[in-house]
C-alpha cells in the first residue's frame, strides 16, 4: 500500500475553544458558519459539508444559545426566497477564529514541519 504524500497538503492546527460551560467552538462549527456566510443558506452549507439541515441548524443554534445572542439570522422562504446571513457577532467570531488559527499555525511552524517530515 502506498504511503500518503505529506507534501500534497499543508499541516495545520485547527483549534477547539471552550468558553465556560456553554460555548464550544471548533473547526466543524466554524466551517459551517463560513459556508452560511458564503452561500447565505443553512441548507446549502449543510449539503456542502455532507450533514443534514437539522444537524446544521442544531450546531449553529448551540452557538446562538452559548453566546446568548444570534450569530446568524434567517428569513422565511417564499416568493423572494429565504436564506440566512451572519450577524455582526457571527462575522466577528469568524474573523477572531481565523486570526487565532493563523497565529497558532505561525507560532507552531517548526513543530508542524517536523510532524510533516515524520509522515514521509
Amino acid at each position: 500500500m502506498k504511503k500518503p504524500d505529506a507534501n500534497l497538503k499543508p499541516v495545520l492546527l485547527r483549534p477547539r475553544v471552550y468558553i465556560g460551560d456553554g460555548i464550544a467552538i471548533g473547526p466543524g462549527k466554524i466551517d459551517l458558519l463560513r459556508l452560511v456566510a458564503e452561500t447565505r443558506s443553512i441548507s446549502a452549507a449543510g449539503r456542502a459539508l455532507g450533514i443534514p439541515y437539522k444537524r446544521a441548524w442544531l450546531l449553529l443554534d448551540t452557538l446562538n444559545q452559548g453566546f446568548g445572542r444570534p450569530l446568524f439570522e434567517t428569513a422565511t422562504g417564499g416568493k423572494g426566497g429565504g436564506g440566512a446571513q451572519l450577524t455582526t457577532l457571527g462575522q466577528e467570531l469568524l474573523a477572531r477564529y481565523a486570526e487565532l488559527e493563523q497565529r497558532i499555525n505561525a507560532s507552531s511552524l517548526p513543530e508542524l514541519e517536523a510532524l510533516k517530515t515524520l509522515a514521509g
